[in-house]
């Protein structure tokens, strides 16, 4: 299968999108500069064709430093789970398990499409230490295989003041539940 690039129309434009929203937000990477984030997003049009999924889903893609290095990632900076990815129950397995009133994907299937992976809890509460997202939503988060056995998925979300986690079936969905998703530059 061919690697999915942009048009260059949309690409030019989307790196416009990507530098404005890099320069309003300098505290998500203090110690990264735009130039290097360029050369990267150009070296890589598959990545740069999941960042423009990220952002069509009202994801607000950001470049956020949430590990003690240089590492160039993008995350969905929304304030509030992406709109275009709410309604979602977590996986595939919980998918078929409904027998009826299905939502139209899940959460892990979407993911992959978009190339790009859901955040876990320890990436989620990073991003959370950056602003505050979620305070009306929530977002799925990648679940522990201990707890994917037994039928369950957790989210996340910031209420009262701080970072929760919280457990649900992984076949529930809801309106105001989406994914926070991540893709690596490096």
């Amino acid at each position: 299968m061919e690697p999915k690039k942009l048009e260059p129309q949309r690409a030019e434009e989307l790196l416009e999108i990507l530098k404005k929203r890099f320069e309003k937000n300098m505290h998500r990477h203090p110690n990264i500069n735009w130039e290097d984030v360029k050369g990267k997003l150009e070296a890589s049009p598959d990545k740069l064709w999941s960042i423009n999924e990220m952002e069509a889903s009202d994801g607000e893609p950001d470049v956020v430093s949430i590990y003690d290095n240089e590492e160039i990632i993008y995350i969905d900076c929304a304030a509030e789970s992406p709109k275009g990815r709410r309604s979602l129950c977590y996986d595939e397995e919980a998918l078929e398990s409904r027998k009826e009133h299905k939502p139209k994907d899940s959460a892990i299937n979407l993911a992959n499409h978009m190339g790009i992976k859901i955040l876990n809890e320890t990436e989620y509460a990073a991003l959370q230490a950056l602003g505050h997202f979620d305070a009306k939503t929530s977002s799925w988060l990648e679940t522990p295989t201990e707890i994917r056995e037994k039928g369950g998925a957790i989210f996340g979300d910031y209420r009262f003041g701080r970072v929760f986690t919280y457990h649900n079936g992984a076949e529930s969905y809801y309106a105001a539940r989406g994914f926070r998703g991540l893709i690596s530059l490096s």
